[in-house]
């Protein structure tokens, strides 16, 4: 070995060493113990491209600069819904709901708020002429902002709703998720579209390098929100595109979406506006304030306390994550969750597992079939443990998948919106939950998970075992991978 091969091989040995060793003391701080072990794994086994990802995608922080935004926005919905947590406590509250309101207050900067009306919908293509429909009574403004929007045969009443508004004079603004967008079918042409129409929109966490606009790439808003007037909102799961999302992969297995959404009517949806406020302003530093006057309670019929739960890197803590945590060891009777990706990290787990040895009755709806094989795999991977404990497994049958997000908890409280059961849904997503204490919006979710059941098959564990060993290796492989956060 010549000299300036040996020198090229120690220098090659001791920045592997370098990097082994900074990985041992940057890695584990303020994150997981299973997240700082599969990137320390990835590291190890593979240093420079291990480095390289973990630069790249290994803070589930916002930039410093968005992180300021966010205070300064926490600090305006503070402001902008003081006196609007008063409750009326006509019906007792569960003797648990107070701390959790409190918890939710604390970490998202969101009141309980009474007054207020709301009505499950899961009919997809019904969802969005009825957005269309609201949209058409806009008299000052119309708020839109969607993890994926698309102007499609479907989605045309939305589009020609916008723009006939636009010529009513009234102000139409819209956000939508750029990395999201890129990946959608009709990208170009839905920009074009929005801005034909006078549409004033924007992307949302955009990843443009060359023009200084960068964060953590696999960082995205997964907020799905209407609002019109701050009079009428609506919130879930549910994107603005055809029900296929268009794909030809999709369409040849004739794979469609069921989703879930929520309208709503009374003071929360001055908070549902203030989400939209805050996204607004991180992505154009314009802060919107008063388009509407604060709306009043409703006063016919039963009305519900709601409360408004946002979560993402943008907050210092798990928020959607926290608020689950406290429903499923508050449970009394009876939990039933339906996540389209249910990936739990270890305190979810212990959570839901130990629902079922206090003696509570779980259920869980998933898809038969997945649209994202490494998290469909990651989330089969703990099949066993639930239906070993317990856990009623149900299986929306194929093609359709099962792409809505809600948790009942006995037959209280409630909770809708666009966060997953699963690590991305907790750390790197922006997204936004509702709250609902309310025995008739309960019985609007026990109807809608009656017309799941009928839909979908129970998955035994003799069956589940019978799985074959390459189905079971894949599945702890991508268990392994959904820690890389």
């Amino acid at each position: 070995m010549n000299t300036l091969s040996f020198w090229i091989a120690a220098a090659a040995i001791l920045l592997d060493l370098a990097i082994r060793v900074t990985a041992i003391i940057v890695v584990p701080r303020n994150r997981r113990p299973t997240s700082a072990m599969a990137w320390l794994l990835a590291i190890f086994f593979i240093p420079y491209v291990g480095v390289l990802l973990f630069l790249l995608i290994g803070s589930p922080r916002l930039g410093r600069r968005r992180r300021h935004r966010q205070n300064q926005i926490n600090q305006f919905i503070i402001d902008s819904t003081e006196g609007m947590d008063r409750v009326a406590k006509v019906e007792a509250w569960p003797p648990w709901l107070d701390s959790i309101v409190e918890l939710n207050h604390n970490l998202g900067s969101m009141p309980m708020v009474g007054g207020n009306t709301a009505s499950l919908q899961i009919d997809y293509e019904k969802n969005i002429t009825n957005i269309a429909a609201d949209i058409d009574a806009a008299k000052r403004f119309v708020h839109v902002e969607f993890y994926i929007l698309s102007a499609d045969p479907v989605t045309e009443p939305v589009f020609v709703a916008m723009a006939n508004a636009i010529k009513r004079g009234v102000k139409v603004r819209v956000l939508f998720d750029h990395v999201a967008a890129l990946r959608t079918v009709g990208y170009r042409q839905t920009k074009k579209r929005l801005t034909a129409d006078g549409v004033d929109w924007h992307l949302m966490l955009p990843f443009l390098p060359l023009e200084g606009k960068y964060e953590r790439p696999d960082l995205r808003n997964h907020r799905k929100l209407v609002i019109i007037d701050g009079v009428t909102g609506w919130m879930g799961s549910q994107n603005l595109i055809d029900s296929s999302y268009l794909k030809k992969s999709n369409i040849k297995r004739d794979l469609h979406w069921k989703d879930a959404m929520v309208r709503l009517r009374g003071p929360i949806v001055a908070g549902l506006n203030a989400i939209f406020i805050t996204d607004w302003y991180s992505e154009t530093d314009v802060l919107l304030t008063r388009e509407a006057e604060p709306m009043e309670s409703v006063t016919s019929g039963e009305t519900l306390d709601c409360q408004i739960v946002p979560s993402g890197p943008g907050f210092a803590e798990e928020n959607n994550l926290r608020m689950f945590l406290a429903l499923l060891y508050s449970a009394q009777e009876q939990i039933i969750i339906t996540s389209p990706y249910f990936v739990p990290d270890e305190s979810l787990l212990y959570a839901v597992t130990t629902a079922r040895q206090r003696g509570i009755r779980v259920e869980l709806f998933v898809s038969e079939e997945g649209d994202q094989a490494l998290v469909y795999h990651a989330q089969r991977s703990y099949y066993e443990a639930l239906l070993r404990a317990g856990v009623i497994i149900w299986l929306y049958k194929a093609p359709t998948i099962l792409h809505s997000k809600h948790i009942s908890i006995d037959d209280d409280v409630a909770v809708i919106g666009s966060s997953n059961m699963d690590m991305r849904s907790f750390s790197l997503n922006l997204e936004v939950s509702l709250m609902v204490r309310g025995r008739s919006f309960v019985e609007q979710m026990r109807a809608v998970e009656q017309r799941y059941r009928d839909d979908s098959r129970q998955l035994s564990l003799e069956e589940w075992m019978k799985q074959p060993l390459r189905s079971t290796v894949l599945d702890g492989l991508a268990r392994l991978t959904s820690a890389l956060q």
